[in-house]
């Protein structure tokens, strides 16, 4: 009669990456919650705190829930690079940084004043919820809008160079023409102008007043025009050819999702999924 032989006991750093980086279980799902809450809150409290009247009345309590918030960030930081087995994989991935950038300001505040404001920043963890809801076809259009936008980056710095050199020419061209007595005083300043008017803002600040001037705005803005769909093109055409599935599993090596669904290793560092 065979014995089967005991399962290996799980150990402290696949358990704390089970309840940190899953959202299947009943404890990941208990600590994303959580996490979404106090990322609420602490955003919250910073935005209260910029109002005058409820800093002078409430200024300690939220520095403290300021503080609070960001020792437990800061907790959260250490150990999900520990319960990663290639933990600067994982520090230097999107969510690494803005796991660590949701600390920083705080500490930064003890040496530049008014620093905190930056906490805001702890919004964009926010984008969590989409895997700890299991909104499994939003987290595969997000990778699929990723893609296309990687695939077109080529593409997308070529035409703003062009851009920029349209810019440029137009902007010194205005610069010869009105001068500084109807406000192009320098050459910079005039690329700000056609950059403005390429793109049809058009803040008014500055405005040409000869009629040369005028002609060359208005073939700016036509320009601008016939451009601004541009990208758009670009990036339509690469989400056309980018129709692979991605998988919402947590690399136990990296932290990384968004890996294919026949995936058995993960892309980023390799380690087995």
């Amino acid at each position: 009669m065979s014995v089967s032989s005991p399962r290996p006991a799980i150990g402290l750093r696949e358990r704390l990456h089970e309840i940190i980086f899953e959202a299947d279980t009943p404890g990941g799902r208990a600590f994303d919650v959580a996490l979404l809450w106090c990322i609420l809150l602490s955003i919250l409290s910073v935005a209260l705190e910029s109002v005058a009247s409820i800093r002078q009345a409430y200024g300690w309590q939220l520095r403290a829930a300021e503080w609070t918030f960001t020792g437990l960030f800061t907790i959260e930081y250490v150990l999900r690079l520990y319960s990663v087995r290639k933990p600067l994989a994982y520090a230097r991935s999107f969510f690494g940084i803005v796991d660590l950038l949701a600390t920083m300001p705080a500490y930064l505040s003890l040496v530049i004043a008014g620093s905190q404001s930056l906490l805001v920043i702890r919004a964009l963890r926010l984008l969590r919820i989409f895997r700890i809801l299991k909104l499994t076809h939003y987290v595969r259009e997000a990778g699929v809008l990723s893609q296309a936008m990687r695939a077109s980056r080529i593409k997308i710095t070529v035409f703003l160079g062009v851009v920029g050199t349209i810019a440029c020419i137009m902007g010194t061209l205005m610069y010869l023409v009105e001068g500084e007595a109807n406000g192009f005083s320098s050459i910079p300043v005039s690329i700000y102008w056609a950059i403005v008017t390429m793109t049809t803002v058009g803040y008014g600040d500055i405005a040409p007043k000869t009629v040369t001037g005028q002609l060359l705005a208005t073939l700016l803005m036509l320009l601008g025009y016939a451009i601004i769909a541009v990208p758009t093109g670009i990036v339509s055409v690469e989400l056309a050819q980018v129709q692979r599935p991605i998988d919402t599993r947590a690399c136990p090596g990296c932290g990384a999702g968004k890996h294919d669904t026949d995936a058995t290793f993960c892309k980023y560092c390799g380690a087995q999924l």
